[in-house]
C-alpha cells in the first residue's frame, strides 16, 4: 500500500498531555506549488500539508475533499495507507521495552499454538524480518481482492492469511532481502494481538493514540462528514477502502494534525513517554532495495544531503500519503492527498523537510477538445514500438482506448483530431495519416522520447 505502481508504457499510561501545535501562516513556496499541482497539471484533488520548522506548525492546504465539497484543511479526514504501519511497529516496539517480545524471536513464539508459519533452511520469521519487510513473504496473499477488486482488502480474515501461509513455499531465507509485504505486516498485528491480549485497534488506541491525543485517527473516522472522497488517476471517484487482518498494514485514516502529533512526538520535537519506542524503532536497521535506503522498525532511512530523512508513504485506491522528519533539525512533514496522480505527493514532503530537494516537474495541464466520434474507429489497430511491445488501439462508444503489451487498457483523450493525451501518465499519442488520410502508424510521446510505431 506504500509501493507506487507507476503506468510506464515504454518497454508499490498515564496519558501524555495532547501535543501543543502553533499554527501559522504556510510556506509561500508551498502553496503555489500546490496551486499549480492541482490548478494547472490537473495533478489530484486536494492536499492538505503540515510542516514542523524551529518548534512551529504551518498548515497549508489546497483543493477540495469531493467534487464540489468543502476546502481540506488540517481536519479534513484522510485514507493513510501504509502509514499504518508505523502504529503497528511502534507498538512492536513499545511490547519489546516491556518485555513481552523479543525483536529477534520467531514469530511462531506469538502465535496461537500451532500456527503454521513457513520457514527456509532452519531460517525461521522472526519479528525483525517482518517489521524490515525481509520475511520473504509476498506483497499480498494470491487470493486477495478476489471478492471486489475494487476494495481488495475488506473481509479478508486472519482465518485465510493463516491458510495462505499454511501453503505459501518461502522463495527465498528470511532475512536475506528486502521485499516489501503487506502480508508480513498483516502477520506481525496478529503476533502483536495475541501477545497483547487485546484486539489490535484497541491496542494501538489505549498505547498510541490516546498518549498523543490523536483523537481524530483511527480505522473508521471520527467525523464521517469530514472523510475525504478518494479519486484514481483518471480523476474517478473510488470507494473507501475497508480492512480486516489487513488493518496494521493500511487500515487507517487520519488528519494532517493528528499526524503533526505522531511527527513531532517521533523527531523529538516535543517529548512524550513514547520517546523510547520512537528511539527503538531507528536503533537496528537493514538495507531497503537502495545504496542510499535503509529501514528500521518501520520508517524508512533515507540518505538526505544534509542527514538523514526518516520517512513513510502510503497508497490505497484513492488517496497518497507521507509523513516524515529530520532528526537532526528536527524538522517534520505530513502530506496528505484524496487522489492517486501521475507524480504523486512524495516529492512535497521531501522538499518541506529539506528544501534543497526539488519539486516533481508536474506534466502540462491538457484539456480534451470534441471531435467526430465517427472519427475514432478508424485508428483502431495495433502498432509495434518494439521487439516485444505493442499498443492496441481500439475504440468504443465515442472513446478511444490504449492497451500497451503486459499493462491495463487506459482511455486517452482529444487534443486535436490526430493528437490524445493520458490522464494517468503523462504521455501522448500523435496517429499518422498518409495523403489519402490512412493511418499507417502513431508516434508515443513519454519522458521525452518520441518512439513511433508502424500499424500491423
Amino acid at each position: 500500500m506504500n509501493r507506487r505502481t507507476a503506468t510506464l508504457l515504454t518497454l508499490g499510561l498515564c496519558a501524555t498531555p495532547a501535543l501543543a501545535q502553533t499554527a501559522s501562516s504556510s510556506s509561500p513556496d508551498i502553496a503555489a506549488a500546490l496551486a499549480d499541482r492541482l490548478d494547472r497539471a490537473g495533478q489530484g484533488k486536494g492536499i492538505a500539508t503540515a510542516r514542523v520548522h524551529n518548534g512551529e506548525v504551518q498548515f497549508a492546504g489546497h483543493g477540495v475533499v469531493a467534487e464540489g465539497g468543502a476546502p481540506v484543511s488540517e481536519t479534513t479526514i484522510f485514507e493513510i495507507g501504509s502509514i499504518s504501519k508505523l502504529f503497528t511497529n511502534l507498538l512492536l516496539a513499545q511490547l519489546v521495552l516491556d518485555g513481552a517480545v523479543s525483536l529477534h524471536a520467531p514469530v511462531a513464539n506469538y502465535l496461537p499454538a500451532g500456527t503454521a508459519v513457513p520457514s527456509l533452511a532452519g531460517r525461521e520469521i522472526t519479528l525483525f524480518d517482518l517489521a524490515t519487510h525481509s520475511a520473504g513473504l509476498p506483497a499480498i496473499p494470491p487470493d486477495l481482492g478476489v471478492a471486489d477488486p475494487a476494495d481488495p482488502y475488506r473481509g479478508y480474515s486472519a482465518e485465510q492469511l493463516l491458510a495462505f501461509l499454511t501453503g505459501y513455499t518461502l522463495l527465498r531465507e528470511p532475512g536475506s532481502q528486502f521485499e516489501y509485504s503487506n502480508t508480513g505486516a498483516a502477520l506481525l498485528g496478529l503476533a502483536l494481538e495475541h501477545t497483547g491480549g487485546k484486539p489490535y485497534a484497541d491496542l494501538v488506541h489505549e498505547r498510541i493514540l490516546e498518549p498523543l491525543g490523536m483523537t481524530e485517527t483511527g480505522l473508521v473516522p471520527v467525523d464521517p462528514g469530514r472523510f475525504a472522497t478518494g479519486h484514481d488517476r483518471a480523476g474517478n471517484a473510488v470507494p473507501h477502502w475497508g480492512f480486516d487482518v489487513f488493518a496494521p498494514a493500511g487500515g487507517y485514516c487520519s488528519t494532517a494534525a493528528d499526524l503533526t502529533r505522531f511527527v513531532q512526538a517521533a523527531s523529538g520535537a516535543v517529548v512524550t513517554d513514547l520517546a523510547p519506542a520512537f528511539a527503538l524503532m531507528l536503533a537496528e536497521q537493514r538495507p531497503a532495495g537502495s545504496p542510499n535506503m535503509r529501514i528500521g522498525l518501520g520508517w524508512m532511512v533515507l540518505n538526505g544531503p544534509t542527514g538523514p530523512l526518516i520517512w513513510h508513504n502510503g497508497i490505497t485506491g484513492g488517496f497518497n500519503s507521507f509523513i516524515g522528519y529530520a532528526p537532526e533539525s528536527k524538522a517534520g512533514a505530513v502530506v496528505l492527498a484524496n487522489a492517486v496522480t501521475q507524480t504523486g505527493i512524495e516529492d512535497l514532503g521531501f522538499h518541506l523537510l529539506e528544501p534543497s530537494l526539488p519539486l516533481a516537474p508536474q506534466p502540462e495541464g491538457r484539456v480534451p477538445v470534441s471531435i467526430d466520434p465517427g472519427l475514432l474507429p478508424r485508428y483502431a489497430g495495433t502498432y509495434r514500438l518494439g521487439p516485444e511491445f505493442d499498443l492496441v488501439v481500439t475504440s468504443e462508444g465515442g472513446r478511444l482506448f490504449v492497451q500497451a503489451s503486459g499493462q491495463e487498457r487506459l482511455e486517452v483523450l482529444p487534443q486535436s483530431e490526430t493528437e490524445f493525451f493520458y490522464t494517468v501518465v503523462d504521455a501522448q499519442i500523435s496517429f499518422e495519416l498518409d495523403a489519402e488520410e490512412q493511418v499507417t502508424g502513431l508516434v508515443l510521446h513519454q519522458n521525452g522520447q518520441d518512439i513511433p510505431g508502424k500499424r500491423q
